[in-house]
Order: C-alpha cells, then structure tokens, then sequence
C-alpha cells in the first residue's frame, strides 16, 4: 500500500487527542483549544505568506508544512475528518473551466 503522508500526520493527531502524552505540542494545543489552534492557522498563514513574497523558498515549504499541520488539528479539534477534505480537493481537481468570477473592485488580482 502507498504510503500518505498527509493521513499519517492527520491520524497522529488524531491518537494526541484521544491519547495524551506529556511533551507533546498538539496536546499542548488541544488543551488550549480552538482560540489558540486558530491563532496558529493564522500565525502560520501569515508566515507562509511572507516568505513567498520574500520568494524565500525553503522557509515556504516549512511555512507550508506548518500551516498544514495546524490545519489538521483544527479538523482534528472540529470533528472534521481529513478524508472529507481530501474529497472534496479529488472533486475538484475532476473540475474543468470552473475558473470563478472575481470582483471587479479586487485591484489587486
């Protein structure tokens, strides 16, 4: 079988929260809750963001792999299981020509 990354970190969350271990920073932000694990989705954002404008690549991919990781944790913490999200990336990737219509005021896009 093929190994999934992104499962595998998904379903290691997933055993932090049903299985507390002392140490570990998914726990720690379990523990805090959904204000801290979305104040770090947005933290996380933020850096991203600005390392690709700083077309830094290798602090992209980390920021990235944060960004993902505190994703999975909100899921985790939602009782949103990641194959939903996966399923809905399978349906949309199936799309063609569904390129949406922006505001004519985004001046920036």
């Amino acid at each position: 079988m093929e190994r999934n990354v992104l499962m595998d970190l998904y379903e290691t969350v997933v055993e932090r929260k049903d299985n507390k271990q002392e140490g570990s920073y998914t726990c720690y932000l379990f523990e805090k809750g959904i204000d801290k694990i979305l104040k770090k989705c947005g933290e996380e954002c933020t850096e991203m963001v600005i390392a690709a404008k700083n077309k830094d690549n290798d602090e992209l991919k980390n920021e990235i792999a944060d960004l993902i990781y505190h994703i999975m944790v909100m899921c985790v913490d939602r009782g949103l299981d990641w194959t939903e999200v996966e399923a809905i990336l399978a349906e949309r990737s199936n799309k063609t020509g569904n390129l949406k219509q922006f505001h004519t005021v985004d001046k920036n896009t």
